[in-house]
């Protein structure tokens, strides 16, 4: 249910598939409707967009917007709410029409994993786009993880102020960079298990006929969890911190902690970064992170996560595409997925809910059998 958010100003749409296709031209609102489906769940949704941003504008000024959806998992049926006041950045959160103390409650009952477009960049651009994917992917297996990443970035903030201000005062520095190296720590471990989590699911197939991938974190941090226990990192850390105050304050930032980490992706049995892969091979390999990511958190958490497939079949191959609807199938997920056309789509015939996106609203609709798509196509 949208009220006022982005192009739509109203929307009471029921949704009871497994897998639902929303196909139509560009510019009708459909990564409008995925965007606001991630917002259903802890954090900033797959635009990382402020709440001021979201309203339905009229003229220079945007309208207060609400986004609300109903939700059946293992403790029950729940709904969701999330809006934001006219012209407001913060907004709140409503489990069934009453307030939530923290986004941990709301983690409870939801959680979203997306490829959009603009994730097909991720391996050419700087390490922190990589670093916000791979932390989406650790929230949504333990939503205590946001925790420990805005704690650690608060403080490397107030720290940051401090040298840059020239204020050396010892003790409030000293209680910054302990708090900086116990949230790095926390983190920075956090990532290193879901990868290795997320190494062995790959190594078991549980992406199905998408390529076999391995992913490696570069982190002096990480690399010390594998030879050091957590305290004993800590302490390293803690006094590395002390002994770069003057570099830090002459760089402008901290040389160590959290916000270092980078992300690598190779293709096996190849072994080729994934920087250097096609784009359909980088697509594939972004595939099979997030289903091995979504079996993860169906048997960790007791119910899998919302998975958001903004334009998935751009750039896979007619038989990747039957890979990945097969595997969307097994998954005991619910899928949305987007496209300019059904035909791409006609495989999920009989089995996925379709619906036709128009301005401001969406047709409920039917995806064409195959073999209508294959005469079309010739």
């Amino acid at each position: 249910m949208l009220q006022d958010f982005r192009s739509y100003a109203e929307l009471d749409q029921p949704v009871s598939g497994r897998l639902v296709v929303v196909a139509g031209a560009n510019g009708l609102g459909k990564t409008n409707l995925l965007e606001a489906i991630s917002l259903l769940g802890p954090g900033r949704g797959l635009r990382g967009a402020k709440g001021a941003e979201l309203g339905r504008r009229e003229g220079a000024q945007g309208l207060s917007w609400v986004v609300a959806g109903h939700f059946d998992g293992p403790e029950g049926a729940v709904v969701i709410g999330t809006g934001a006041e006219a012209g407001q950045d913060r907004r709140t959160f409503r489990l069934d029409g009453g307030p939530v103390r923290n986004q941990a409650e709301i983690a409870r009952h939801a959680a979203a994993l997306w490829l959009t477009p603009q994730m097909d960049r991720l391996f050419q651009e700087g390490a922190s786009g990589r670093r916000r994917f791979l932390d989406r992917l650790v929230w949504a297996l333990e939503p205590s993880h946001a925790r420990d990443v805005a704690a650690h970035d608060t403080a490397m903030t107030q720290r940051n102020r401090l040298l840059a201000e020239g204020r050396r005062d010892a003790r409030w520095l000293a209680a910054l960079e302990d708090t900086m190296a116990r949230h790095a720590v926390a983190a920075v471990a956090a990532r290193r298990s879901l990868a290795l989590r997320l190494n062995g699911a790959l190594a078991a197939g549980v992406a199905g006929a998408f390529p076999a991938a391995r992913l490696d974190l570069l982190d002096p941090i990480a690399a010390a969890l594998d030879e050091q226990p957590a305290l004993a990192v800590e302490d390293a850390l803690r006094e590395a911190l002390a002994a770069d105050r003057a570099r830090d304050a002459a760089a402008g930032g901290a040389r160590q902690g959290a916000h270092r980490t980078d992300l690598r992706m190779v293709l096996l049995p190849k072994e080729i970064p994934a920087e250097l892969c096609s784009t359909g091979e980088q697509k594939a390999l972004l595939v099979a992170v997030v289903l091995a990511q979504a079996a993860l958190v169906a048997a960790h958490r007791g119910f899998a996560p919302l998975l958001l497939l903004d334009e998935v079949a751009a750039h896979l191959d007619p038989g990747r595409r039957e890979a990945l609807f097969a595997a969307l199938t097994a998954l005991p997920a619910q899928c949305f997925l987007t496209g300019t056309e059904f035909a791409p789509f006609a495989p999920l015939h009989g089995v996925a809910e379709a619906f036709l996106a128009r301005p401001g609203g969406l047709i409920p609709a039917d995806l064409p059998v195959p073999q209508a798509a294959e005469n079309a196509i010739k």
